[in-house]
């Protein structure tokens, strides 16, 4: 966990909210999601690799109650406390690598936007699939967005492993049903565009 803490640390250490490719200014997909996913505002919502993006605001916004945020970076999520400010007491905030975490409760939603994606060693995938089995029960629902199979082969200085729907299906196995698959262009910062794709999945048993 170390030199991946360390790397984002440093990112969210040197850098503004919004000069970093994946900065969001409304989280639209996500939020579309998870509201489809689940519209009682009394779900558990987890939001892995959050860092500081703004999909906890719209969340809080939107009313919901049990939201956590997991990141490996200290520096992003109090980037995001500060932000947010005394609605941050209402967040459950999580510093740990999602493929050695020990959840010490379950969710009804597993949100992840581009973290995934950056584990490129199957057994970090295993590891993770792992946690997410042992965090979401029966019924609950999975949304995974990352770079799609023409998306960039890097980000943040990293490789990364670029997913559609049947692969994502192909990792979670098979207990989890494919809901639905949306593509985004996402616009960087900078103007240029990198090749998303978004997949909901509920747990059947």
């Amino acid at each position: 966990m170390s030199d991946r803490s360390a790397h984002w640390d440093h990112v969210y250490a040197t850098k503004g909210e919004a000069e970093v490719s994946w900065y969001q200014d409304s989280p639209a997909i996500s939020l579309e999601m998870i509201r489809a996913a689940s519209p009682n505002h009394d779900a558990a919502i987890i939001d892995i690799g959050g860092g500081a993006s703004r999909l906890v605001d719209a969340l809080l916004q939107d009313g919901y109650r049990d939201v956590s945020v997991l990141d490996l970076s200290v520096n992003a999520l109090d980037a995001a406390k500060k932000r947010i400010g005394a609605g941050a007491s209402m967040v459950d905030w999580i510093v740990a690598d999602a493929t050695s975490w020990r959840p010490a409760k379950s969710y009804d939603v597993w949100h992840d936007r581009a973290a995934f994606h950056f584990l490129t060693d199957p057994r970090d995938r295993a590891a993770y699939v792992e946690r997410l089995r042992s965090a979401v029960a029966s019924g609950g629902q999975v949304i995974i967005g990352t770079f799609a199979p023409d998306g960039p082969e890097k980000c943040s200085g990293l490789p990364v492993q670029r997913h559609d729907a049947a692969s994502l299906s192909a990792e979670l196995g098979r207990e989890f049903e494919l809901v639905e698959t949306q593509s985004e262009t996402h616009h960087t910062p900078w103007g240029s565009t990198q090749a998303f794709q978004f997949s909901r999945f509920r747990r059947q048993k």
